[in-house]
């Protein structure tokens, strides 16, 4: 466990209001049948944001854990390396499927931990606005000194041009759904309007997809917070299951834009 000092792991059991202090990998014949979800948060945030999501997942049956790692202070190289040892580990020990729900930026550092070796166990990844085209904030405000002081080095590498890590990964192979918002936090509504067409403050509508995907949705939910919105849990939780977006599944109650 020495590789993996930098990363919290916290998992989430059903019918709990909070996660438990630390997850620890189980054996086959623990498993139950059951499939496990790795979660894997945005820039700037911890674990403690997928809190929601994580409970709703564990009360659907899944095994649940979340990855906190730093992602102000490392490059997405080196989030990627060591969250691909986490992956590892967990795929040695349990043997289950295992499938992911990433936010923002843990599309990215995803990604980047797949392009070495896919699982031989992965099942289904769900990403939560990611900037998989990057995004025009960074494009527009990388070499402020601020902008770094609070994204650090990783923020820097999302830009929207074709050297951009995001656009040299290259498609996805694996089931992947894609689920971003277009309704801005009121705190987010300044940046927004530097982002052409639609967006949730963070990053463009059009620059969430990402070729290979099986699957696309737009919500009416901000960049922050998305993952919070129930729509988008119901939504993620059934990509999960059939590998596809319920199209046909109501809005959202109004105030649950998750922002």
């Amino acid at each position: 466990m020495s590789h993996v000092r930098s990363l919290h792991i916290t998992s989430f059991r059903a019918n709990s209001p909070v996660p438990g202090r630390a997850a620890r990998w189980l054996d086959s014949s623990e498993t139950g049948g059951r499939e496990r979800v790795l979660l894997l948060h945005g820039l700037a945030r911890t674990s403690r944001s997928m809190r929601r999501l994580g409970q709703r997942l564990a009360e659907a049956g899944y095994l649940v854990s979340t990855v906190g790692y730093p992602s102000r202070r490392k490059s997405v190289a080196a989030s990627a390396v060591t969250v691909r040892r986490v992956i590892a580990r967990y795929r040695a020990t349990e043997k289950t499927t295992l499938h992911f729900v990433t936010h923002s930026l843990g599309s990215i550092v995803l990604r980047l931990a797949f392009a070495e070796q896919l699982p031989d166990n992965l099942g289904r990844v769900v990403m939560l606005s990611p900037p998989n085209q990057g995004s025009e904030i960074v494009d527009r405000f990388r070499d402020w000194w601020l902008f770094r002081a609070i994204n650090g080095p990783a923020g820097a590498e999302l830009g929207t041009g074709p050297d951009s890590l995001p656009n040299r990964l290259g498609p996805v192979r694996w089931p992947t759904g894609v689920i971003t918002g277009n309704r801005p936090a009121m705190y987010d509504r300044w940046l927004a309007r530097l982002i052409p067409g639609e967006n949730d403050g963070k990053v463009a509508v059009e620059r969430a997809p990402v070729e290979g995907m099986n699957d696309f949705l737009v919500v009416p939910a901000s960049h922050s917070f998305i993952m919070n919105n129930r729509e988008v849990i119901r939504q993620t939780i059934f990509f999960l299951k059939h590998g596809r977006f319920d199209h046909s599944g109501p809005s959202p109650p109004p105030g649950d834009a998750g922002t």
